[in-house]
């Protein structure tokens, strides 16, 4: 492992290296400056910053069954219902705000209402706890197609590593017409849905049905102090958490949470994994290259990207019958682009070796073609200057005496996805030196 996180310096010779310009102008934007960091306004704005504490990504799910489904796709309905889904917090803070999003609705999504309180255990909330949400001030919004809303902020001790409520009150029929719902299919964490009616904050939630999709979120953030950051984990399943044990948080960025909780490091963990997802192609959800400025540089207070993300490219095209697998040269291309587009927000960017997958139980999966390309692309990773650091996860979960297969402890038992101990194992192997609080780089400055 090896990093060189930072700003790139300008180019020396270039032609503000060493050089001050002394004119009116910049003198003048001086005075103002100066003038708008002595306001009373200025240090209300700066003294905190919003920190995505959760967020996940999201695909389109039919909101009724339609011909032959999609297996990675999950068909949901609500009609007059409460929404109480749980997520799983990173970073803490003392204000909240929620981001829901109807990014694939073809329709408006109406929310009847919302709030966000602490989780007791189940479906139960702590008391005391449960805080209403409005939008630009009203109870009850509607999210336009492909939009995102932002809630108002409210006052609500969000612990670190703890689990926070965000209810949604869904008064229309989400199947009455031909929208996608936008959600994020396997969870891997036990949501509920409620009886008919509106029950946002109810201690307990009447009639609560389990669900394991999120469904209308996109993040949770809080009001941090300055310097605190976001890392986004941007992957396929591996990243999401496939075969880790639910309601358990044994995803990788769950243990990597934990590590930089536990070093007293002021960055939150941001899982933006979804099962099946590739760089190049869509598939399940559009491709890693399509939702990147909505997945990485959209998030609050996102100052680094760890990519682990390319085995589907290699593997999946047997499921979808879409053509064959892209060449190593393809695949590092792709990651050249999402490393440009990292660069180009000041984003520090981090890259992983892909992990090994002989003898795996998906059919046609496994190639010796696809092998001979992830070997190529793990060299390019472990060699190129390109990236700012990265991460050899292949090394931490291959068998040393069978290299191109999982060490049977760290295997799930379908040969691609690791175990709740080989996530572990993933997320201690992370060089926290890759990983800086650094707050004038990129969208941490917004």
């Amino acid at each position: 492992m090896t990093g060189r996180l930072g700003r790139r310096r300008p180019d020396p010779g270039g032609p503000y290296e060493g050089s001050i310009v002394r004119t009116r102008r910049s003198a003048a934007c001086i005075v103002v400056a100066l003038l708008l960091a002595s306001s009373p306004l200025h240090a209300q704005r700066t003294a905190n910053r919003w920190v995505g504490t959760w967020a996940t990504a999201v695909v389109a799910a039919p909101p009724q069954p339609v011909g032959q489904p999609n297996p990675l796709q999950v068909t949901l309905r609500f009609n007059n219902q409460t929404l109480r889904q749980i997520v799983r917090t990173s970073l803490g803070g003392n204000r909240a705000r929620v981001v829901v999003t109807n990014a694939y609705g073809t329709r408006p999504l109406v929310i009847g209402g919302a709030s966000v309180a602490v989780r007791d255990r189940g479906a139960a909330i702590v008391s005391g706890t449960a805080r209403s949400l409005t939008f630009s001030g009203a109870m009850v919004a509607t999210v336009p197609p492909g939009a995102v809303l932002i809630s108002d902020p409210v006052d609500l001790a969000v612990p670190p590593l703890g689990d926070v409520v965000i209810d949604l009150y869904l008064p229309e029929d989400t199947g009455a017409s031909p929208s996608p719902l936008t959600i994020h299919t396997a969870s891997r964490q036990t949501s509920y849905v409620s009886s008919t009616g509106n029950h946002l904050g109810a201690a307990e939630l009447p009639g609560a049905s389990p669900m394991t999709s999120w469904a209308f979120l996109a993040r949770l953030e809080v009001s941090a102090p300055e310097g605190a950051g976001a890392i986004v984990a941007l992957g396929d399943s591996i990243t999401d958490g496939f075969a880790s044990t639910n309601d358990t948080n044994n995803r990788w960025p769950d243990h990597l949470a934990r590590r930089l909780q536990a070093a007293g490091r002021r960055l939150a963990v941001l899982n933006l994994g979804i099962d099946g997802n590739r760089v190049l192609a869509d598939g399940a959800g559009v491709n890693a290259l399509a939702r990147f400025d909505r997945d990485v540089a959209a998030q609050s207070g996102v100052t680094h990207v760890v990519v682990l993300e390319g085995i589907n490219d290699l593997g999946i095209h047997a499921l979808f019958k879409d053509g064959p697998p892209p060449t190593a040269d393809q695949l590092i291309a792709g990651h050249r682009q999402l490393i440009a587009r990292a660069h180009a927000r000041g984003l520090g960017i981090v890259v992983s070796t892909l992990l090994p997958y002989e003898g795996t139980t998906f059919p046609g999966y496994f190639t010796p073609e696809g092998e001979r390309s992830r070997q190529a692309f793990n060299q390019w990773v472990r060699t190129t200057k390109d990236h700012d650091g990265f991460i050899d996860l292949d090394a931490v979960i291959r068998d040393p005496a069978n290299p191109t297969r999982m060490l049977p402890k760290y295997d799930s038992g379908d040969h691609l996805h690791p175990s709740d101990a080989g996530y572990e194992a993933m997320a201690q192997a992370v060089d926290l030196s890759l990983l800086r609080e650094e707050t004038t780089v990129g969208a941490a400055a917004r």
